[in-house]
């Protein structure tokens, strides 16, 4: 049986999670299976949610979340997490920027972006 999961994160002190919930419910994800990070008390803190999202993620599930940048404080981490959910047969939805992994145009963008995180992963590789 596959699920929809969510991840929502507020970056700084001044955010809340409230509109990212709402919109996680809004798309039919169960409360129950939303995860999240408050990462304004620690730069260096590990995304305890994300990761426990991924751990109980299983393959054919759908990771909803609200924006790209909620998978990652720079392009490369977000870039290696698309490529993680990909590699493990996760679909992903991205409800700001439209991106759905569970359609054609989606699986090609996300292949894209794997083969960004493999580059970055393998800087010895690269021409000089």
């Amino acid at each position: 049986m596959t699920c929809m999961l969510g991840y929502a994160t507020a970056s700084t002190v001044g955010q809340n999670l409230e509109g990212q919930l709402a919109a996680l419910s809004a798309e039919g994800v169960d409360a129950r299976r939303v995860f999240t990070d408050r990462l304004s008390e620690s730069a260096d803190r590990a995304r305890a949610g994300l990761h426990a999202m991924l751990s109980y993620a299983r393959a054919g599930d759908t990771v909803v979340v609200v924006a790209l940048d909620r998978l990652g404080r720079s392009t490369t981490e977000v870039t290696r997490t698309i490529a993680d959910l990909t590699d493990r047969g996760l679909r992903l939805r991205v409800l700001r920027e439209g991106l759905d992994t569970g359609t054609t145009t989606g699986r090609v963008v996300a292949g894209v972006l794997r083969a960004l995180a493999q580059l970055d992963l393998a800087p010895e590789r690269r021409p000089r």
